[in-house]
């Protein structure tokens, strides 16, 4: 790739300027700059003012190829005294992938989110039963998180059900960086799903242990950088998947989703025996087909009404403090289409009252800034 350029001239400083220049290139699959990566190879400036770089990219197919390439290339034009700019790349060796890896782990095989000064808030969507719409409810949360400004993560922990690919248009497999997946991204939000993995129509035929295995890779083996919020689309009940996230990610918090008839918010009600049992702290409840507006501007109770609140008394009393409904949303067919089309619902109308709902629920979840206070740090008395 070629950046014409007029012609001007230069003290030998313009190396160095050049790698300053290309520190505000960022890699768009890990979100650090490629010099932090050691991805710039070398730089040189030829006698006639032209300056080469060549940069290493993760893998021989790398997706982002052409976009680190046109990136590098602007930012090295910005430097005086070029007459031209040559962007070469090629892919890393085995050993310098697992130096990459090794960094970006920084050193270890760990779950980043557990460790002493993590500030991620993890928020496991979960449900009593199926149908209720968690899966859509996550996936509008996790867009609207990220629409303002936040960094997020999802985790389709649904193993035998996973849905979130469809629901944000994704299409591609992650990027594999020696033992380490890069999440593709829709709508601002990294998303890791074993239905990246599966063949269409094909089913996931597995049991506890290795469920259990795939939520811990999800966790451990994918590079998330510094996320803000990491939501999980947990399946419904209280089986061997949410047990196996309360083990393996135990500061995250559950938000409950129902619907307002009886039967959902009994059943949904259980949840909250699960919470007391792992020592998971429950962070509300979303009331989700709460009604539905009519042409005259009426609503209909389709399911009934109250079920969030019958919820929330109850997970209140089995935890000793208040439960509180974070939101009510109403039922929408332009929710379940924005689901089919993989474009959520807030971000295709965003001021509708559903959209306006959801992101209610999304704020109150993240109300609370990103901070140290009340966790636990390392600190001995010496």
């Amino acid at each position: 790739m070629r950046a014409a350029l007029p012609e001007q001239t230069g003290g030998d400083d313009r190396v160095a300027q050049i790698h300053e220049a290309l520190n505000g290139v960022m890699d768009p699959e890990i979100h650090r700059p490629i010099t932090e990566l050691g991805m710039v190879d070398s730089v040189t400036i030829d006698a006639d003012g032209t300056a080469k770089v060549h940069v290493l990219v993760t893998i021989e197919g790398c997706p982002m190829r052409d976009r680190i390439e046109r990136d590098t290339a602007e930012a090295t034009a910005t430097v005086p005294g070029l007459a031209r700019v040559e962007v070469s790349t090629s892919a890393m060796t085995e050993e310098q992938r697992t130096t990459l890896t090794t960094r970006l782990r920084q050193g270890r095989r760990q779950i980043p989110f557990n460790q002493p000064g993590s500030l991620t808030r993890i928020f496991a969507i979960s449900s009593g039963k199926g149908g209720v719409g968690k899966s859509t409810v996550t996936a509008n949360l996790a867009a609207a998180m990220a629409a303002d400004g936040l960094r997020v993560g999802v985790i389709d922990a649904d193993i035998h059900g996973f849905s979130m690919p469809g629901m944000f248009g994704i299409s591609d497999q992650p990027t594999k960086v020696a033992d380490l997946l890069m999440p593709p991204e829709a709508h601002g939000v990294a998303v890791m799903s074993i239905g990246m993995f599966v063949p269409e129509g094909q089913a996931v035929v597995w049991r506890g242990p290795k469920m259990h295995r795939a939520i811990e890779q999800f966790a451990s083996d994918v590079f998330w950088g510094d996320l803000d919020v990491l939501l999980l689309d947990l399946p419904p009940g209280t089986g061997d998947v949410a047990i196996s996230v309360a083990q393996l990610l135990p500061s995250a918090q559950m938000v409950v989703v129902t619907t307002p008839q009886q039967s959902a918010s009994t059943v949904a009600e259980r949840v909250g025996s699960l919470s007391t049992s792992t020592d998971q702290e429950i962070a509300g409840v979303v009331e989700n087909m709460s009604g539905l507006t009519l042409p005259d501007g009426t609503v209909m109770d389709v399911f009934g009404s109250g079920g969030g609140d019958r919820v929330a008394a109850t997970l209140a009393r089995a935890v000793g403090h208040d439960v509180p409904v974070l939101g009510r949303v109403g039922l929408d067919p332009a929710l379940r289409e924005g689901a089919d089309e993989g474009l959520p619902l807030v971000l295709s109308d965003p001021d509708s009252p559903t959209s306006m709902a959801l992101k209610g629920v999304a704020r109150a979840l993240v109300r609370k800034p990103r901070g140290l206070g009340g966790m636990k740090l390392p600190l001995s008395v010496a």
